[in-house]
């Protein structure tokens, strides 16, 4: 676009696209009065100045504070596309799904397009309806798939305070062929890959560590077919997909155990390359990723501790060498506190799975043995096993619920 000088006194008000106005309008020198300007707005008294500061509408400021989290991100348009098209398109298709929330007319109020690097800006009249155009993701526009992503500038942690951050979950997404999760789901670049998860963690569990970044679209934890238990690993995708790689940044080396998290976008390999988000952002997500872990079933104390990776269900089906075992555990363990009950799940004679077999159910009689006890036992080896040792919750062990 090009620049118009302007002569004092004047008002210069631009449209940046045809049925898509973005009007700037400058009062240069003082504030003259102008008819039908914000009526009722700011009434001054005779001769009332604010000196030499400008005077910017609240409409202005507002605006300028939210378009970080009213603008989209739109990559892969095929060479024919321009402002024009783009605006018309995606206007057109908010309208369709019923993602519009600012009332009538388009959604779209400005739009820029990097030819060279094939991508858009798309900005929205609210910061709802920039939401709700994060469903739109995988849209075919000119006949090619187009990725809507959150631009590089979005700040989660502050969009958050200015409105929905997900899409509305009632949006029409057949009427434009979509299906909700159609461009994510388990599949594509944004699938992540977590690895090296320890065996005893529930599938509640990783989810809630995973979600202290955001809503999940997907999520599988890989189990052995045979056994039902897990492998170790998982896949997930983000409801916002911005967040994928703050939550492998963060998440990626965190040690739980004696494992080390791998995560990971899953068609990268090891080789992932660093996000774009500064470091200190990545710190905080990290610190509060961690925070999520401590506050975790198994970090609060309880006077149940749960040991893992212990015994073998082979060690346990002949009746001798499971009471040994059970002598060996009381003496040993009872050295922490009062040891009020000792639980050894056994395997079941026809073969069929039963919860908690491996572990170990101490329960102590008040919440300082058990400390003690998760301390000095947490690493230790017994019959060259490492053992991992957590706090249980204590009405799941009182009703013999041992599969957490």
């Amino acid at each position: 676009m090009g620049h118009v000088r302007l002569q004092p006194g004047t008002i210069a008000c631009f449209g940046s696209l045809t049925n898509i106005t973005s009007i700037t309008c400058q009062l240069p020198g003082t504030n003259p009065a102008i008819p039908g300007l914000f009526p009722n707005m700011f009434p001054l008294a005779t001769g009332q100045q604010f000196g030499a500061l400008p005077v910017m509408p609240v409409q202005a400021m507002t605006q300028q504070a939210t378009r970080h989290a009213r603008r989209v991100y739109v990559g892969g348009l095929p060479p024919t596309a321009n402002e024009q098209s783009v605006a018309t398109y995606f206007s057109h298709v908010m309208a369709a799904i019923g993602g519009n929330t600012a009332g009538p007319g388009d959604a779209v109020v400005n739009v820029y397009i990097n030819h060279e690097k094939k991508f858009a800006f798309v900005e929205m009249r609210s910061v709802e309806e920039a939401s709700n155009a994060m469903a739109l993701d995988g849209i075919i526009f000119e006949g090619a798939p187009v990725k809507v992503r959150r631009p590089s500038d979005y700040n989660p942690s502050l969009a958050a305070t200015l409105g929905p951050s997900q899409p509305n979950p009632n949006l029409n997404l057949a009427a434009v062929g979509l299906t909700a999760g159609s461009a994510g789901g388990l599949e594509g670049p944004d699938r992540i890959f977590v690895g090296g998860l320890p065996y005893y963690f529930t599938e509640t569990q990783i989810r809630e560590l995973l979600e202290t970044f955001g809503p999940l679209r997907g999520f599988d934890l890989v189990k052995d077919r045979e056994t039902g238990n897990s492998k170790g690993y998982a896949f997930c995708v983000y409801q916002d997909l911005s967040v994928t790689d703050i939550a492998c940044a963060a998440l990626n080396g965190i040690k739980m155990g004696d494992k080390t998290l791998t995560v990971r976008r899953a068609n990268q390999g090891a080789s992932q390359p660093k996000p774009e988000q500064e470091n200190v952002l990545l710190h905080a997500q990290q610190q509060i990723a961690l925070q999520k872990l401590i506050l975790q079933p198994g970090s609060v104390a309880t006077k149940v501790v749960c040991l893992t990776q212990v015994v073998s269900p082979d060690e346990l089906k002949d009746d001798d060498d499971y009471q040994d075992i059970l002598e060996d555990m009381r003496e040993e363990c009872g050295k922490f506190g009062a040891l009020v009950n000792l639980v050894i799940p056994r395997p079941n004679p026809n073969g069929e799975p039963s919860p908690g077999v491996g572990k170990v159910f101490l329960e102590y009689a008040d919440t300082d043995g058990a400390s003690k006890a998760r301390s000095g036992l947490n690493g230790r080896k017994f019959g060259g096993n490492q053992v991992m040792a957590v706090f249980y919750p204590e009405n799941k062990f009182a009703q013999g619920d041992y599969e957490g």
